[in-house]
């Protein structure tokens, strides 16, 4: 076999391919077998048709169709192993030439990664947020917590904004009350906003036993996103009540005796929460760097292919599991469709830019992943995904997906390795200097986040 590579653009190239017709034999032997075991033949048993009566009764160019559809893959890989490329996606083959006896000549156009060169990275700077926790985030903290542990008592009043009311529902639309409309017994805090639009207006004030009719778009069931007439009845109206804030409350609300002690936590807990969002904001702004250092072409049917998956994931699992189609998300975040389909394509490119750099850094640096490295990730993926760290593993092995996790680690770890050659400062100017035992897994969250979608890397292992 002879194979010679057409550069047409630098994400896409043509193989032109001979193959000399010995070369054929297995395939020709495999066609003959398939054909033997699918057809009859009077006078001969099944699977012991000789291939001058199988050329006779069905045509030779059947059996070389069967031998080249059957010969094609082989050959095509081989072409792409001795020029060392990378394909994405699936190739379009042309058969040239088939000469029976004599010769197989194709050609196969394919998306392939880009080659990138690189550069010096080292002189890479960032500013990120400072880590301050203040006194007023320590009150905040500890509020939050008063809160949890709030009490409430029925009271003889009408209802107030931060009540906690005991009501009944029932939503009708176009005059009908709906199946899955009613609802009797719902606790509701008068402020939350967790429930429908215009609830609070028409519950405070009221009293037990009166109710109040309002119209509000419905945001789940059977008519969500339709106006309906909802009328409210409160059965009773409770006070909340926030326990005093004393050492009394930090045994209560925490393992700690005093409230000193729970609020000294608070800021040390507080402050590692600041440190790991200052590492990501450091891992996404040395990445942003990166991107800008490296000039990298996108293959343009792996665009659209990303562009539209990620459209998939949006409307049929993220939305679907919300009761929301991609019009009304629109309409909530404010966004033209052409403005969604423009974020939706940058998005993109930066998710097939983040992997096509990083890969290239893996190989640059020579970067391996052991078995403790794929561990861990597959066990924080694992928390991620709700499934336990068996299961997400034996869903990851019999999906083919640990070369997916695989390339997820070893991102991470080009990442972390640019990060630790950059010079990070914070907005006091002091130099911050990032835990490296955390670094890797945050890289890779930060990684994650960039790519948002496995298309591209799906297309590559394709």
């Amino acid at each position: 076999m002879k194979s010679a590579v057409e550069t047409l653009n630098p994400t896409r190239v043509r193989l032109t391919v001979e193959v000399p017709f010995e070369e054929l034999k297995d395939s020709l032997d495999a066609a003959y077998k398939k054909i033997n075991q699918q057809v009859t033949v009077k006078g001969f048993r099944k699977g012991k048709i000789p291939a001058r009566v199988i050329d006779q009764r069905f045509g030779r160019g059947a059996v070389l169709e069967e031998a080249v559809n059957d010969a094609l893959p082989k050959f095509y890989t081989e072409a792409v192993n001795e020029a060392e490329l990378s394909p994405l996606g699936q190739p379009e083959v042309d058969i040239t030439e088939l000469k029976d006896g004599e010769t197989l000549n194709f050609t196969a156009e394919v998306d392939v990664r880009p080659a990138l060169e690189i550069p010096d990275y080292t002189g890479i700077e960032v500013e990120v947020d400072a880590v301050e926790v203040t006194d007023e985030d320590i009150e905040k903290s500890v509020e939050q917590l008063r809160e949890r542990f709030a009490s409430t008592s029925p009271v003889e009043r009408a209802a107030e904004d931060g009540d906690v009311v005991t009501i009944d529902l029932e939503a009708k639309v176009e005059g009908e009350v709906l199946e899955d409309g009613i609802a009797n017994g719902v606790s509701y805090t008068i402020g939350s906003g967790e429930l429908l639009d215009g609830i609070d207006d028409a519950v405070k004030g009221k009293s037990a036993g009166e109710e109040a009719t309002f119209t509000s778009e419905l945001k789940g069931g059977s008519a969500a996103g339709k106006e309906a007439e909802v009328t409210v009845k409160v059965t009773q109206v409770a006070a909340r009540e926030l326990p005093a804030l004393d050492d009394e409350f930090a045994q209560l609300a925490s393992e700690f005796d005093t409230l000193d002690e729970l609020k000294a936590d608070s800021r040390k807990r507080l402050a590692n929460m600041k440190q790991f969002d200052q590492a990501t904001q450091a891992q996404e702004r040395v990445l942003e760097k990166l991107l800008e250092l490296v000039e990298v072409p996108v293959p343009e049917k792996l665009l659209e292919d990303e562009v539209n998956t990620r459209k998939h994931n949006l409307e049929h699992h993220q939305l679907g599991q919300m009761g929301l189609d991609l019009a009304k998300y629109l309409e909530i975040q404010g966004k033209t469709a052409e403005e969604f389909e423009t974020e939706t394509r940058e998005a993109a490119v930066k998710g097939i830019k983040t992997q096509f750099v990083l890969d290239e850094l893996v190989k640059k640096e020579n970067l391996n992943v052991n078995q403790e490295e794929l561990t861990e990730h597959l066990m924080r993926r694992a928390a991620s995904s709700g499934m336990s760290p068996d299961q997400f593993a034996q869903a990851v092995v019999e999906g083919g997906q640990v070369p997916l996790l695989v390339g997820e680690v070893a991102r991470g770890k080009a990442l972390a390795v640019v990060v630790e050659a950059a010079t990070v400062k914070d907005t006091n100017g002091e130099i911050v200097d990032l835990d490296e035992e955390d670094e890797t897994e945050t890289a890779i969250e930060t990684v994650e986040a960039a790519e948002a979608s496995d298309a591209a890397e799906e297309k590559t292992e394709g």
